[in-house]
């Protein structure tokens, strides 16, 4: 690299480490944290993906220290599983509570921030044009979850941005690039054949009567049931 090119002191991972990049990422909310059977839903999610599922902890309403304990619960979880743990916005809690990492939106940290203030952590960001994924993979994310992709019921009164844009995020970036946006598993061949690494659900998986079918059902759709 001549001294005219790009900084590659916070470059992403390499394309051979994007593959534990979990495939399946069953992101929650507000009303589903909140739910009573929710560690056990979780627990099902995580026990029956494994690696391949990453849980991302996801709520505006906990306060800092009912956010940590759930996350700490959760983090357990991951170390009986190896599923991933992580924590939307908060990397302060995702590093003492012991999860995998942390999830950036615009609310967040930048990335760059991030990779210096929390380096042993794992960093994604949220993104939903070509610059804001450009920006973040120059700052040095290891995944995108990008979107949303498809008219969802979380978002009714926006037109998705389709396959298309996942397309292009993959073609101009080396890292994970995750499916985000009314995601069913019939979606997942075609998002695959434009380059997505995996998916993201939040109905599909946490609204499903067995959460743990909701993941086979995911992760056979993508082919990834046989090798972690």
């Amino acid at each position: 690299m001549t001294g005219s090119g790009p900084d590659t002191s916070a470059a992403p991972v390499e394309s051979a480490a994007a593959t534990r990049v979990p495939t399946l990422h069953a992101v929650t909310s507000d009303e589903i944290v909140t739910r009573s059977d929710f560690l056990d839903r979780a627990g099902r999610v995580m026990h029956t993906g494994g690696a391949r599922v990453a849980v991302h902890l996801r709520t505006a309403r906990l306060g800092g220290r009912a956010l940590h304990e759930l996350a700490s619960r959760l983090a357990a979880l991951q170390a009986e599983t190896g599923a991933w743990l992580v924590i939307n916005d908060r990397a302060d809690v995702a590093l003492t509570a012991g999860a995998r990492g942390v999830q950036l939106t615009s609310r967040s940290m930048s990335p760059a921030d991030a990779r210096r203030a929390v380096p042993a952590l794992s960093i994604g960001a949220s993104v939903h044009s070509t610059e804001d994924a450009t920006g973040a993979v120059e700052a040095g994310v290891h995944w995108l979850v990008a979107g949303h992709v498809f008219e969802s019921d979380g978002q009714p009164d926006q037109d998705g941005r389709g396959v298309a844009f996942i397309e292009r995020l993959a073609t101009m970036h080396a890292v994970p690039v995750i499916a985000i946006g009314g995601v069913r598993p019939e979606h997942i061949p075609m998002l695959r054949a434009a380059g997505a690494h995996g998916v993201a659900a939040i109905r599909g998986v946490w609204h499903a009567r067995d959460a743990g079918a909701a993941v086979i059902e995911y992760l056979s759709a993508h082919g990834a049931l046989e090798s972690p």
